[in-house]
C-alpha cells in the first residue's frame, strides 16, 4: 500500500545507496561535459556551469543528509538533491533523451542523467568546504555517525515542545531521517508521533535513538525503500518497503498487537502509527 499524495522523495538510505554504488565508478574520473537540457529545476542550474566543469576531476562522492556531493579538484564541488522524484540513470552518451531528463554528466567510462518528472531536484556548484554551503551548514549531525550521541539527542529534544515526529524530521536536529524512517523508528520505540518531545523520559529517548539507527541500518542493507520513483543507480528497487511495520499500512493489522494501523497528519506529512503500541 502507498499513501495517497505522499511526498516520496529519496531519503537518507536511498541517497546513501546511490552514493555507495556510484562512488567507485566516478572517483578519479575527469568530467568531459555537462549537458543541460532543462535548467529550470527547483533552483535554476547556473548558466556557466556547463563551461566550468569540463576538465575537472572528481576526487570523491560524498553525502550530507539527503544531498550528494561531487567533490572536485581545485576546491570545487557539485551539489545534487533529488527532490521528490529525481533519480540517476546510467546511459550511453548517444542514447536519445527521454522525457523528464534534465541534464547529463559525461565521464570517460559512463554518462549519468538526472530524470525528474516533478523538477524539484537541484544541481548547484560551489567552492571551498561543502559544509559551508547555505543548504548544508545548518544541518544537524548524521544519525549514523559518532556525533549523534545519546547525550546530544536527549539534551536537544528535552528542551522542545513540538511533537517528537516533527523534531525527528527537523534536519537542523538530525540530518536526513525523513518521513518513512521516522514513522518506523517511532513505532519500534512505542512512542506516539504527537507526543511532545520535552515530555519524553530519557529512557524513552534512548530507545528512540537506538531505533533510529537500527531502522536506517536495516534500510541500507535492503538498498532503501522503493515506493514510486526511487531506483538504485542500476535501476534496482529498494526492498526495505517489504519490511514496513506501519508506513503505508493504514487499515491493516499491527504485526505486534493486531490492532488497526491509523493514519494522521503531522504538519503536511502522512503519519502512520498503532494506537495500542504507541503511547
Amino acid at each position: 500500500m502507498q499513501p495517497t499524495g505522499a511526498s516520496l522523495m529519496p531519503e537518507l538510505p536511498e541517497v546513501e545507496t546511490i552514493r555507495r554504488a556510484l562512488a567507485p565508478r566516478v572517483e578519479a574520473q575527469t568530467i568531459l561535459a555537462l549537458d543541460v537540457f532543462e535548467p529550470r529545476l527547483r533552483l535554476p542550474i547556473p548558466r556557466t556551469l556547463d563551461r566550468d566543469l569540463p576538465g575537472r576531476k572528481i576526487q570523491s562522492l560524498e553525502r550530507r543528509g539527503k544531498y550528494l556531493i561531487f567533490v572536485l579538484d581545485q576546491g570545487h564541488y557539485l551539489l545534487v538533491h533529488f527532490g521528490m522524484s529525481g533519480r540517476f540513470v546510467i546511459v550511453s552518451p548517444e542514447t536519445a533523451r527521454l522525457p523528464h531528463e534534465h541534464w547529463q554528466l559525461k565521464l570517460p567510462e559512463l554518462t549519468i542523467r538526472l530524470r525528474d518528472p516533478r523538477r524539484f531536484s537541484l544541481l548547484l556548484s560551489g567552492s571551498g568546504s561543502p559544509a559551508t554551503h547555505p543548504l548544508l551548514r545548518m544541518l544537524g549531525p548524521e544519525p549514523l555517525e559518532d556525533a549523534f550521541t545519546q547525550t546530544y539527542w536527549i539534551q536537544v529534544i528535552r528542551r522542545r515542545k513540538a511533537s517528537i515526529k516533527t523534531l525527528l524530521m527537523d534536519s537542523r536536529i538530525v540530518a536526513g531521517v525523513g518521513n518513512i524512517y521516522a514513522n518506523e523508528a517511532l513505532h519500534r520505540s512505542g512512542i506516539h508521533p504527537h507526543r511532545p518531545g520535552g515530555r519524553l523520559s530519557a529512557a524513552r529517548l534512548i530507545r528512540l535513538h537506538a531505533m533510529i539507527r537500527k531502522v536506517l541500518i536495516e534500510a541500507l542493507a535492503s538498498g532503501g525503500s522503493t515506493l514510486r520513483d526511487y531506483r538504485g543507480i542500476d535501476g534496482d528497487p529498494g526492498y526495505f518497503s517489504t519490511a514496513f511495520y506501519v508506513y503505508g499500512r493504514e487499515g491493516l493489522p499491527c504485526f505486534g498487537c493486531r490492532n488497526v494501523i491509523r493514519r494522521i497528519r503531522t504538519g503536511q506529512r502522512a503519519t502512520f502509527y498503532c494506537p495500542s503500541c504507541q503511547k
